[in-house]
C-alpha cells in the first residue's frame, strides 16, 4: 500500500513538473503587428511633431534676428510669442530619445532646468564660451531665452536696456543668437536623421530585444512619462525628492505664468502617442493601446487610459504659476504628482509585463 502511494505522488509529481513547461492555453499569442504600430508613430506622430518643431525655430531665429537688430518693445514681444510657440511644441517631441536625438543628447542642449544663471552670465562677460561642451547643457536652449527675455531685469524698461545701452549690450545680443543657432542646428539634425536613413531602420526594429526600436521607443517613453513630466515638472519643485519644497526648480521659472501651459502640453502629448493620435490632427492610427487590446488586455488599456484623464484634471485644478501653486497650497501639487506616479505604475509595471519588454533604466525613488 505505501509503494502505492509513493507511485502515485510520483507520478503527480512529474505531470506537475511536465505541464508547468507548456504555455498557458489562456495566455493569448503576440501576433500584433509591430512594425505597422511604429510606422504610425514615425510618420504620423514622431516626424510630423519634428517638423513643427524645426518650422517654430525657423520663426524664432527670425523674430531673434529682427530683436538683436533693433531691439524695442514690439520685437521683445514677438521674440517672446515665437519663443513660447517652440516650447510648447517641445512639450510635443522631447520623449523621443532616440536615434540622432538619443547620439546627440538633444534633450540636454534644450530644456535643461533650472537654468545656471552664473555660467550664462560668465559666457556673456567673457564673450567666449563653447555650446557644445557638457559644462553648458545648463546655460542654453529654452531655459537661457526664459531667462534672456524675462529674468535679467525686473522691467521690460531696464531688459531692453541690457540689449541697448548697457555696456555689455552687444555679448548679451550674441548669446541669444549664439543660442538660438544651436538649437536651430541640432533640431534640423535630428529631422533629418528621421527623414532619411533612421525612419526605416526605427520600423523595420521589432524584435523584443534591448537594442530594437521597440523595446528602446517603449522604455524612452515611460522614462520620460516617469522623470521628465512626473518628477521634473511636479515632483523636485513639490519637495517629493527634497526635505522642503523647492519652487525655484519649475520650467520656465522667469516666465512662471506658462508653468501649467507646458506640463499640460507634454501630458496630451504622452496620451496622443499612448492612443496613436496623429500629431495635430484626430486621426488615430496603431498605437500602445491597440498593442494592449490585441494582447486580450483592453481593461489595462481603459484603465491607463481613464488614470490620464484622472490626472489631467487634477493638473487643471492647479494655479497657472506653479511657482505660486508650490508657495501657496503645494498639497495641490502634490496631489497632481500622485495622480501621475499612478500613471507611471500602470506603464512602467503593468503595460511592460504584457508586452513583455524589460526595463532598460534604473531610477532611484521606486515605482
Amino acid at each position: 500500500m505505501f509503494n502505492r502511494i509513493v507511485f502515485f505522488i510520483l507520478i503527480v509529481l512529474i505531470y506537475a513538473c511536465s505541464s508547468s513547461t507548456v504555455s498557458d492555453p489562456e495566455t493569448p499569442l503576440d501576433t500584433f503587428d509591430r512594425g505597422l504600430m511604429l510606422k504610425n508613430l514615425a510618420d504620423n506622430i514622431i516626424i510630423p511633431a519634428f517638423e513643427d518643431l524645426n518650422s517654430d525655430i525657423d520663426a524664432l531665429v527670425i523674430s531673434g534676428e529682427n530683436f538683436t537688430t533693433t531691439p524695442n518693445q514690439d520685437n521683445l514681444t514677438s521674440l517672446r510669442t515665437s519663443w513660447l510657440a517652440a516650447y510648447k511644441t517641445w512639450q510635443q517631441v522631447e520623449m523621443f530619445n532616440i536615434g540622432k536625438a538619443e547620439e546627440l543628447q538633444y534633450s540636454f542642449f534644450m530644456n535643461i532646468y533650472p537654468l545656471t544663471v552664473t555660467d550664462v552670465e560668465s559666457n556673456i562677460a567673457s564673450g567666449s564660451y563653447d555650446l557644445n561642451n557638457a559644462n553648458n547643457h545648463d546655460a542654453q536652449g529654452f531655459p537661457a531665452l526664459d531667462y534672456l527675455l524675462y529674468g535679467v531685469a525686473d522691467s521690460d524698461v531696464a531688459i531692453l536696456a541690457k540689449y541697448t545701452t548697457e555696456s555689455n549690450a552687444a555679448n548679451y545680443k550674441k548669446y541669444i543668437t549664439d543660442v538660438l543657432s544651436q538649437m536651430s542646428s541640432l533640431t534640423i539634425q535630428v529631422l533629418n536623421d528621421w527623414t532619411s536613413s533612421y525612419r526605416v531602420q526605427f520600423i523595420a526594429s521589432t524584435d523584443n530585444t534591448a537594442t530594437s526600436a521597440l523595446n528602446k521607443m517603449t522604455n524612452d517613453y515611460i522614462y520620460y512619462f516617469e522623470k521628465g513630466l512626473r518628477a521634473n515638472k511636479f515632483g523636485i519643485p513639490a519637495g517629493v525628492f527634497s526635505t522642503e519644497p523647492l519652487p525655484k526648480k519649475v520650467e520656465a521659472f522667469y516666465n512662471q505664468d506658462i508653468s501649467k501651459e507646458l506640463s499640460l502640453e507634454a501630458l496630451n502629448a504622452t496620451i496622443n502617442f499612448f492612443n496613436g493620435k496623429h500629431y495635430n490632427s484626430a486621426t488615430i492610427g496603431v498605437s500602445f493601446s491597440d498593442y494592449l487590446e490585441s494582447l486580450e488586455n483592453s481593461i489595462l488599456s481603459q484603465i491607463i487610459v481613464n488614470q490620464f484623464t484622472v490626472a489631467k484634471n487634477e493638473i487643471n485644478t492647479l494655479d497657472n504659476n506653479f511657482y505660486n501653486q508650490v508657495i501657496t497650497d503645494n498639497s495641490a501639487m502634490l496631489s497632481s504628482y500622485d495622480e501621475l506616479q499612478k500613471v507611471v505604475v500602470l506603464l512602467k509595471v503593468d503595460m511592460l509585463q504584457a508586452f513583455d519588454i524589460s526595463t532598460d533604466y534604473v531610477d532611484a525613488d521606486g515605482d
